[in-house]
Protein backbone atom coordinates (compact mmCIF):
# COMPACT_ATOMS: atom_id res chain seq x y z
CA UNK A 1 0.00 0.00 0.00
CA UNK A 2 2.03 3.08 -0.83
CA UNK A 3 -0.62 5.33 0.59
CA UNK A 4 -1.23 6.90 3.92
CA UNK A 5 -3.12 5.21 6.70
CA UNK A 6 -4.64 7.95 9.08
CA UNK A 7 -5.85 7.18 12.65
CA UNK A 8 -8.23 9.45 13.78
CA UNK A 9 -8.22 9.42 17.84
CA UNK A 10 -11.90 9.79 18.87
CA UNK A 11 -12.16 8.06 22.12
CA UNK A 12 -11.84 10.52 24.77
CA UNK A 13 -14.81 12.12 26.64
CA UNK A 14 -14.37 15.97 26.26
CA UNK A 15 -14.77 16.48 29.88
CA UNK A 16 -13.68 20.17 29.32
CA UNK A 17 -16.58 20.75 26.99
CA UNK A 18 -19.72 20.67 29.67
CA UNK A 19 -22.67 18.34 28.86
CA UNK A 20 -22.39 15.67 25.77
CA UNK A 21 -19.89 14.44 23.33
CA UNK A 22 -18.09 17.20 21.68
CA UNK A 23 -17.67 14.93 19.15
CA UNK A 24 -20.60 14.95 18.06
CA UNK A 25 -21.96 18.56 18.61
CA UNK A 26 -22.93 19.71 15.56
CA UNK A 27 -20.44 22.53 13.43
CA UNK A 28 -21.60 24.00 10.44
CA UNK A 29 -24.06 21.10 9.50
CA UNK A 30 -22.05 18.51 10.33
CA UNK A 31 -20.91 16.80 13.85
CA UNK A 32 -16.98 18.00 14.70
CA UNK A 33 -15.37 14.37 14.04
CA UNK A 34 -17.45 14.37 10.79
CA UNK A 35 -15.46 17.15 9.47
CA UNK A 36 -12.49 15.77 10.87
CA UNK A 37 -12.79 12.83 8.77
CA UNK A 38 -13.99 14.07 5.79
CA UNK A 39 -11.25 16.45 5.75
CA UNK A 40 -9.09 13.17 5.57
CA UNK A 41 -11.05 10.90 3.99
CA UNK A 42 -10.95 13.61 0.52
CA UNK A 43 -7.03 13.78 0.69
CA UNK A 44 -5.86 12.08 -2.15
CA UNK A 45 -2.81 10.29 -0.30
CA UNK A 46 -5.12 8.83 2.36
CA UNK A 47 -5.58 4.64 1.97
CA UNK A 48 -7.43 3.75 4.51
CA UNK A 49 -9.14 5.64 8.12
CA UNK A 50 -9.31 4.00 11.48
CA UNK A 51 -10.99 5.68 13.87
CA UNK A 52 -10.74 4.64 17.11
CA UNK A 53 -13.68 5.18 19.34
CA UNK A 54 -15.13 4.58 22.84
CA UNK A 55 -16.96 1.04 23.33
CA UNK A 56 -20.62 1.64 22.12
CA UNK A 57 -20.49 4.40 20.31
CA UNK A 58 -19.65 2.04 16.80
CA UNK A 59 -23.10 3.13 15.64
CA UNK A 60 -22.55 6.80 15.72
CA UNK A 61 -19.50 6.44 13.64
CA UNK A 62 -21.10 4.33 11.12
CA UNK A 63 -23.96 6.59 10.49
CA UNK A 64 -21.67 9.18 10.41
CA UNK A 65 -20.08 7.58 7.63
CA UNK A 66 -22.82 7.10 5.36
CA UNK A 67 -24.29 10.89 6.96
CA UNK A 68 -21.01 12.35 4.36
CA UNK A 69 -20.58 9.13 2.24
CA UNK A 70 -16.95 8.19 3.20
CA UNK A 71 -15.43 7.13 0.42
CA UNK A 72 -11.99 5.83 1.15
CA UNK A 73 -11.95 2.33 3.34
CA UNK A 74 -12.56 2.66 6.81
CA UNK A 75 -12.50 0.74 9.85
CA UNK A 76 -13.67 1.15 13.81
CA UNK A 77 -11.85 0.19 16.64
CA UNK A 78 -12.30 0.49 20.21
CA UNK A 79 -10.01 2.63 22.20
CA UNK A 80 -8.09 2.12 25.84
CA UNK A 81 -7.89 3.31 28.76
CA UNK A 82 -5.95 6.41 27.96
CA UNK A 83 -4.69 8.13 24.66
CA UNK A 84 -1.96 6.75 23.99
CA UNK A 85 -3.77 2.64 24.43
CA UNK A 86 -6.23 4.19 21.90
CA UNK A 87 -3.27 5.14 19.70
CA UNK A 88 -1.74 1.85 20.06
CA UNK A 89 -4.89 0.05 19.08
CA UNK A 90 -5.43 2.45 16.06
CA UNK A 91 -1.80 2.35 14.48
CA UNK A 92 -1.88 -1.67 15.37
CA UNK A 93 -4.78 -2.07 13.33
CA UNK A 94 -3.53 0.25 9.90
CA UNK A 95 -2.67 -2.11 6.93
CA UNK A 96 0.85 -3.91 7.53
CA UNK A 97 1.94 -2.64 4.31
CA UNK A 98 1.12 1.18 4.87
CA UNK A 99 4.44 2.99 5.06
CA UNK A 100 3.70 5.90 6.51
CA UNK A 101 0.37 6.35 9.90
CA UNK A 102 -0.89 9.75 10.55
CA UNK A 103 -2.47 10.42 13.74
CA UNK A 104 -5.16 13.32 14.16
CA UNK A 105 -7.26 13.71 17.22
CA UNK A 106 -11.07 13.90 16.22
CA UNK A 107 -11.67 17.28 17.55
CA UNK A 108 -9.32 19.14 15.25
CA UNK A 109 -11.34 18.98 11.91
CA UNK A 110 -9.74 22.22 9.76
CA UNK A 111 -5.54 20.88 9.33
CA UNK A 112 -4.60 22.08 6.00
CA UNK A 113 -4.26 19.65 4.15
CA UNK A 114 -1.12 21.27 2.68
CA UNK A 115 0.70 21.18 5.67
CA UNK A 116 -0.22 17.63 6.04
CA UNK A 117 1.37 16.96 2.49
CA UNK A 118 4.36 18.31 3.82
CA UNK A 119 4.57 16.53 7.50
CA UNK A 120 3.88 13.06 5.11
CA UNK A 121 7.22 14.07 3.12
CA UNK A 122 9.10 14.81 5.77
CA UNK A 123 8.39 11.91 7.90
CA UNK A 124 8.76 9.55 4.96
CA UNK A 125 12.62 10.98 4.75
CA UNK A 126 12.92 11.55 7.46
CA UNK A 127 11.14 8.78 10.13
CA UNK A 128 8.84 11.25 12.24
CA UNK A 129 7.01 14.77 11.44
CA UNK A 130 4.17 16.86 13.24
CA UNK A 131 2.56 20.10 12.65
CA UNK A 132 3.49 22.81 14.91
CA UNK A 133 3.32 26.71 15.87
CA UNK A 134 5.94 28.86 17.05
CA UNK A 135 4.56 30.05 20.34
CA UNK A 136 4.57 33.97 20.23
CA UNK A 137 2.68 34.73 23.75
CA UNK A 138 4.92 36.03 26.21
CA UNK A 139 5.15 33.21 29.03
CA UNK A 140 6.00 32.72 32.69
CA UNK A 141 7.30 30.16 34.69
CA UNK A 142 4.66 30.57 38.13
CA UNK A 143 4.53 28.83 41.92
CA UNK A 144 1.76 27.05 43.79
CA UNK A 145 0.22 30.52 44.91
CA UNK A 146 -0.20 31.69 41.16
CA UNK A 147 3.14 33.95 41.60
CA UNK A 148 5.15 34.83 38.74
CA UNK A 149 8.71 33.13 39.34
CA UNK A 150 10.17 34.39 35.99
CA UNK A 151 9.71 34.27 31.97
CA UNK A 152 10.24 31.98 30.07
CA UNK A 153 12.66 32.08 26.65
CA UNK A 154 10.37 31.43 23.50
CA UNK A 155 12.61 31.55 21.50
CA UNK A 156 12.98 27.31 20.70
CA UNK A 157 9.44 26.63 21.52
CA UNK A 158 6.58 25.18 19.25
CA UNK A 159 3.27 24.17 20.11
CA UNK A 160 2.48 20.58 18.56
CA UNK A 161 -0.70 20.20 16.87
CA UNK A 162 -2.09 17.05 15.28
CA UNK A 163 -1.36 15.37 12.29
CA UNK A 164 1.70 13.62 14.21
CA UNK A 165 3.19 11.54 10.98
CA UNK A 166 5.34 8.79 11.29
CA UNK A 167 7.32 6.09 9.34
CA UNK A 168 5.03 2.78 10.67
CA UNK A 169 7.83 0.31 11.72
CA UNK A 170 8.97 3.73 13.87
CA UNK A 171 5.54 4.45 15.98
CA UNK A 172 4.94 0.99 16.58
CA UNK A 173 8.61 0.67 17.94
CA UNK A 174 7.98 4.01 19.98
CA UNK A 175 5.01 2.82 21.09
CA UNK A 176 5.83 -0.39 22.21
CA UNK A 177 9.13 0.77 24.21
CA UNK A 178 6.13 2.98 26.24
CA UNK A 179 4.17 0.19 26.92
CA UNK A 180 7.34 -1.94 27.79
CA UNK A 181 8.25 0.88 30.41
CA UNK A 182 5.34 1.86 31.67
CA UNK A 183 5.85 5.64 30.07
CA UNK A 184 3.21 8.17 30.58
CA UNK A 185 2.50 10.41 27.23
CA UNK A 186 0.32 13.12 26.56
CA UNK A 187 1.52 12.83 22.44
CA UNK A 188 3.08 10.64 19.67
CA UNK A 189 6.37 12.43 19.30
CA UNK A 190 7.03 11.84 22.81
CA UNK A 191 6.94 8.23 22.02
CA UNK A 192 9.73 8.83 19.62
CA UNK A 193 11.67 10.82 22.09
CA UNK A 194 11.92 7.91 23.96
CA UNK A 195 13.12 6.13 21.49
CA UNK A 196 15.68 8.71 20.21
CA UNK A 197 13.65 9.11 16.95
CA UNK A 198 14.02 12.63 15.65
CA UNK A 199 10.66 14.70 14.95
CA UNK A 200 10.76 17.33 12.30
CA UNK A 201 8.68 20.49 13.03
CA UNK A 202 6.34 21.39 10.20
CA UNK A 203 5.10 25.03 10.61
CA UNK A 204 1.50 25.61 10.06
CA UNK A 205 0.97 28.60 8.77
CA UNK A 206 -2.76 28.47 9.27
CA UNK A 207 -5.21 27.98 11.69
CA UNK A 208 -5.38 23.88 12.76
CA UNK A 209 -7.30 24.57 16.27
CA UNK A 210 -8.77 21.78 18.40
CA UNK A 211 -11.99 22.04 19.94
CA UNK A 212 -11.77 21.67 23.82
CA UNK A 213 -13.62 23.97 25.57
CA UNK A 214 -17.10 25.99 24.02
CA UNK A 215 -15.12 28.70 23.31
CA UNK A 216 -12.95 27.27 20.49
CA UNK A 217 -16.50 26.08 18.62
CA UNK A 218 -17.17 29.76 16.93
CA UNK A 219 -13.68 30.25 15.43
CA UNK A 220 -14.32 26.68 14.55
CA UNK A 221 -17.16 27.06 12.72
CA UNK A 222 -16.34 30.46 10.71
CA UNK A 223 -13.32 28.44 9.62
CA UNK A 224 -15.47 25.73 8.40
CA UNK A 225 -17.96 28.28 6.96
CA UNK A 226 -16.09 29.83 5.14
CA UNK A 227 -14.13 26.67 3.33
CA UNK A 228 -17.44 25.70 2.37
CA UNK A 229 -18.06 29.24 0.59
CA UNK A 230 -14.84 29.06 -1.28
CA UNK A 231 -15.76 25.20 -2.14
CA UNK A 232 -19.19 26.13 -3.35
Amino acid sequence: MSGVSIVIVAAGRGSRMGQGDKLFMEVAGLPLVGHTWRRFDRFAGTSEIIVVTRGGSRPLFENLAKRFAAAKPWRIVEGGAERQDSVWTGVSATDEASAVVAIQDGARPCTPLGSLGQAIEAARDTGAAVLAKRVSDTLKRGDDQAQILGTVDRDDLWAVQTPQVFQREVILAALAKVRDEGLAITDDTAACEALGQAVKLIECDRPNPKATTPDDLPFIESLLAAEAALEG
